[in-house]
């Protein structure tokens, strides 16, 4: 079996070999993102380097740079606005850690862990600030109206996941207008942007948009099937924190929705007074039960919808890699 090492190697690599068509125009990003995340003052510098490492695959910058790439030619603004959206995404996941109380994400201390919750919301606001001043500078308002419209949706999102801790009744459909939010919405953005600037056609746009939406739902299902059944030394974060914090997600759902009312009640109990061991006690409840099957389904589901809206997109390497990135999403272990 391979080690944990190995399998993170190999999970980097395989990212890595989809995103090589666009090679030098993510070390761009990379460039940028150095140059733009520092601060004349130590204490803030240490800080936002510190943010800059916590941000991963840069999954997203890819995505927008692909988007661009599968209609036409990636120009300055699309690195512009690559960085634009890792620093936002990093943003959420810097204050996702605060409302959590995460302590690991890619293998590092979480912000808020090493320096506490007021600095981590603090980091988040600043990279959020400074996201909006850089797109600024693509002296272009769709640009700034679009980021402007998926943040405040992405902030909307987190807050309706607030206000569904411990509500263990949650519809499977107001779970998908939640995730939708909080996390398809921005690779949405990221996707339509990249078209956008690259000269797509409203039609081509929609059909990014569609892409971009069914990709970040599959990869949110992903991250809740890993929340309960992932490795957290493969990870490299902090796991079981959504069941702790009674978040339904839906192999939960699923679960609960699917048993016979004195067993729903049974385990309702036992996750609400169970704090500190809520994954251990659910986990025989998912050994006799389809949730984790029905989520990995969901989450094909999306990643073949994905797959079909890359058919209104010219044929090319671009969109080859688009397909297989989708793909790719459901089969992530880290």
């Amino acid at each position: 079996m391979a080690s944990v090492v190995q399998r993170q190697d190999n999970a980097q690599r395989a990212f890595g070999l989809l995103f090589e068509g666009i090679r030098d125009d993510m070390a761009k990003v990379e460039e940028l993102l150095r140059a733009q995340l520092r601060s004349a003052d130590p204490y803030v510098d240490q800080l936002v380097k510190h943010g800059f490492r916590l941000g991963g695959k840069r999954l997203r910058p890819a995505l927008l740079l692909l988007a661009a790439s599968a209609i036409g030619a990636i120009g300055p603004a699309h690195i512009t606005l690559a960085v634009v959206m890792e620093m936002i995404h990093t943003a959420t996941l810097i204050h996702d850690d605060v409302l959590d109380e995460a302590s690991l994400r890619r293998h590092l201390d979480t912000v808020n862990a090493r320096w506490g919750n007021k600095s981590g919301v603090l980091l988040g606001d600043f990279l959020f600030s400074h996201a909006f001043f850089l797109a600024a500078t693509t002296d272009d308002a769709y640009a700034c109206r679009l980021i402007g419209r998926s943040t405040n949706i992405v902030c909307e999102g987190e807050m309706r996941q607030i206000n569904s801790r411990g509500r263990l009744d949650l519809p499977e459909t107001e779970y998908y207008e939640i995730i939708n939010a909080k996390t398809a919405e921005l690779c949405a953005c990221c996707s339509r942007l990249g078209g956008h600037y690259a000269g797509a056609t409203p039609e081509q746009e929609e059909a990014l948009d569609r892409y971009g939406r069914n990709l970040g739902m599959a990869f949110q299902v992903v991250d809740d099937l890993l929340d309960l059944e992932g490795d957290e030394a493969l990870t490299g974060k902090s796991l079981g924190t959504d069941l702790e914090q009674l978040k339904p997600t839906l192999p939960l759902i699923r679960l609960l929705t699917t048993l016979p009312p004195a067993e729903r009640t049974t385990l309702q109990e036992e996750l609400i007074s169970g704090e500190g061991r809520r994954r251990a006690l659910l986990d025989p409840w998912l050994q006799r039960n389809d949730g984790l099957a029905y989520a990995r389904a969901a989450a094909q589901r999306f990643t073949s919808a994905a797959q079909r809206d890359l058919l209104e997109l010219p044929p090319g390497p671009a969109r080859d890699v688009l397909h297989r990135l989708a793909e790719s999403v459901i089969r992530r272990d880290v």
